[in-house]
């Protein structure tokens, strides 16, 4: 099973979107084995019974040791209760170094060929501020901080008011309880309205079949955030999910050397961020749009 998206020449977006008829439907499907029909017909994660997800992830262990030739572990660990997760990042601190762009590709499985990355660090000219328009995402100095630059990184902000959400046609993507903004893979069709609508470039698309060195697989993987993708889905931060549930930090939060990067529940009074919150003049981006970003930026020197 290569590829739960797709059987024969039927895919689940031609599928769901009604485009081919019922006898070409059982004519593709006629020949598949049966995990292949049983991924086909998944519910949404949401639907999913107690028994019907243990199935899934069965399926989806076998399929990646199959693919890696080593076990992955598949968890579906629920939200924390009394808690969600908020971001801040002292760009008085950020270096340009990037770790957190290499730290987050292994640790989320993300395809390096073709390369797909969670997280764009934006290089501007210091006497010009924060103009977004002007920075330069593919710089490469010997040496970081370069004089008279600054940067900001840019991930998914995970908004309280999410346009991704709003136009997703079969509803593949939500907010859980915690504040993330997740996606079930499994369901979507690739039709990328989630990226057209994304004003933060957060969004990334599997155009080919996403390449993993075997043996960088991350194999402590959940459900909703970094198991391995297929190719045609679109695929996106989640905080770290699989880690941040078990009251770990973030990958790009533990790599970055200078300490810019602080992670943690807005609901508890006494956590870092909220502090951050009440006594930093944060920011957000694009705070016309009313996105309502959990992800905070300050200047803490």
């Amino acid at each position: 099973m290569k590829n739960s998206k797709k059987i024969g020449n039927i895919s689940r977006r031609q599928f769901l979107e009604g485009t081919i008829g019922l006898g070409a439907a059982a004519a593709g499907l006629s020949g598949c084995s049966a995990p292949e029909r049983e991924a086909f017909f998944q519910r949404h994660f949401k639907e999913l019974s107690k028994d019907d997800l243990v199935k899934v992830v069965n399926r989806l262990e076998t399929q990646y040791a199959e693919d890696y030739g080593k076990p992955v572990h598949v968890a579906t660990t629920p939200p924390i209760p009394g808690v969600v997760f908020g971001y801040g990042l002292d760009l008085s601190r950020c270096i340009g170094c990037r770790r957190c762009v290499y730290a987050c590709v292994k640790e989320n499985n993300q395809s390096r060929k073709p390369p797909i990355q969670y997280i764009t660090v934006l290089e501007l000219e210091a006497d010009k501020g924060l103009e977004l328009f002007e920075s330069d995402s593919y710089y490469n100095p010997s040496t970081v901080p370069a004089k008279g630059k600054i940067y900001i990184p840019v991930s998914c902000q995970q908004c309280r008011n999410p346009y991704c959400v709003r136009v997703c046609p079969v509803k593949t993507t939500w907010v859980e309880p915690d504040g993330i903004v997740v996606i079930d893979y499994n369901w979507c069709i690739g039709c990328r309205y989630c990226m057209a609508a994304c004003p933060y470039g957060a969004r990334h698309f599997n155009w080919t079949k996403p390449h993993i060195p075997p043996e960088e697989v991350v194999t402590e993987t959940h459900y909703l955030g970094n198991r391995p993708r297929s190719q045609g889905v679109v695929e996106k931060c989640t905080f770290c999910l699989q880690r941040v549930r078990k009251g770990r930090y973030p990958a790009c939060v533990e790599i970055c050397p200078v300490g810019a990067r602080k992670f943690g529940n807005l609901l508890d009074e006494e956590s870092e961020i909220r502090k951050i919150i009440e006594t930093k003049r944060v920011f957000i981006l694009k705070p016309e749009l009313n996105t309502q970003p959990k992800f905070y930026y300050f200047y803490g020197i």
